[in-house]
């Protein structure tokens, strides 16, 4: 979804791809198994799939940026199957996946609507016992200078678990980092 010029820059910057890889990533993924056959919905510049790649056996990324997509085929193309797709439309067979990740891209997701259809086609995907994981940012004051003119719909906590129960999933967790605010999430494909 659209990013202004800065965003861009920080989201394909060298910087924020150490960040995912020691910071990010980590704390989402604490303690979850993805499993040989791993989806990240809305990759972006690549940053979280440039370290899922050397994690998993396989790595499909289904990114709805059509110039991204290229850039993410020359780049990953080798190693990792990348769609150009929506991920509230995905052309991708029920029980697909071990697991469904996406990290740092709901808030760019313009309505709930469309973000409950994301959870939603995440649950068709999985196979039985797979888990969708990921994380987000959560509203602050640099995180909103740095969304202006920009798509900022950000997921609360509070009622996530529930959205994802109504997608399917069971055992739904939210919770935030005690340090950073951001917020990561759970839940499982019974």
């Amino acid at each position: 979804m659209p990013m202004n010029r800065a965003h861009r820059k920080l989201c394909s910057s060298e910087g924020w791809a150490q960040t995912t890889k020691d910071r990010i990533l980590p704390w989402a993924l604490e303690h979850v198994e993805l499993g040989a056959d791993v989806l990240e919905i809305g990759p972006g510049y690549g940053a979280n799939l440039r370290v899922l790649v050397d994690r998993v056996e396989r790595l499909t990324a289904a990114e709805i940026d059509a110039d991204t997509v290229r850039l993410l085929r020359s780049q990953w193309g080798e190693r990792a199957t990348v769609l150009h797709a929506d991920g509230a439309e995905l052309p991708l067979p029920d029980g697909t996946f071990d697991s469904v990740v996406c990290f740092t891209m709901l808030h760019h997701v313009p309505t709930v609507a469309h973000q409950d259809r994301i959870f939603a086609e995440a649950f068709r995907v999985l196979r039985p016992g797979g888990v969708f994981a990921g994380s987000d940012s959560q509203p602050g004051f640099r995180f909103r200078v740095l969304h202006f003119r920009d798509t900022m719909n950000t997921l609360d906590p509070a009622t996530l678990p529930a959205r994802l129960e109504r997608a399917g999933f069971t055992d739904p967790v939210a919770d935030l980092h005690p340090e950073s605010g951001g917020l990561r999430f759970r839940a499982r494909k019974v």
